[in-house]
């Protein structure tokens, strides 16, 4: 996007408490990676509307977006699923400051081995992916039969810096590799029949699955 239109757009981002502000200098200062304004904004207006009940977010790391989402939406239940071991002890202090312990839940592991202890938790309506680029594809198709009848799936970082959409790769091999994962990802996801999908972009790119 025009860098002018998007300065343009995030002026109108709504100032967050200064407990998110924290979080997100924290997650500059130590390069967690957390979603851009634009992309998360958008993703919780969509859910504003939608009004998930029951959210599984794959990819916790300090709990920002969990947070965010828990707040945006006041009476939803949130089961996140994170790995490293670091993160989840940030995740869960950040939990306890916001009080937040009875509506967010974190489940300790890899993502692609936690799906028995994700499905005693029961459907959900919307499912939110934010972790191993690589892995997107066995996320998506692994976690979508917990989906309800009207659910969404929310996909984060599409369009990768974007360089998804550039012909010549980045002299970066990990950022083109990575990127080449998330085309792949991208190709896959619109040749799905039990949903239809769009992405936004905004942020790094926002991909909505709805499911039909």
């Amino acid at each position: 996007m025009n860098e002018s239109i998007k300065s343009y757009l995030e002026s109108y981002i709504p100032e967050r408490s200064s407990f998110f502000n924290e979080l997100e200098k924290f997650a500059i200062e130590h390069r967690v990676p957390i979603m851009e304004p634009g992309g998360i904004e958008t993703m919780l207006q969509i859910m504003r509307i939608q009004n998930p009940k029951r959210i599984l977010e794959i990819g916790t790391a300090i709990g920002y977006s969990a947070l965010r989402m828990a707040d945006a939406i006041s009476d939803t239940q949130i089961i996140t699923l994170e790995l490293d071991e670091e993160r989840i002890a940030l995740a869960k202090e950040n939990i306890k400051k916001a009080n937040m312990e009875n509506r967010i839940t974190i489940l300790e592991g890899n993502a692609l081995d936690l799906y028995d202890q994700v499905a005693a938790f029961g459907s959900f309506d919307a499912i939110f992916i934010d972790a191993a680029k690589g892995q997107y594809t066995k996320f998506f198709a692994m976690y979508k039969s917990l989906l309800t009848e009207n659910g969404c799936i929310y996909t984060d970082n599409v369009l990768f810096k974007g360089l998804v959409a550039e012909e010549n790769q980045s002299e970066n091999k990990r950022l083109s590799s990575v990127a080449a994962k998330i085309k792949q990802f991208n190709q896959w996801l619109f040749e799905q029949k039990d949903f239809i999908s769009v992405i936004i972009p905004v942020g790094d790119g926002l991909a909505v699955s709805k499911k039909i």
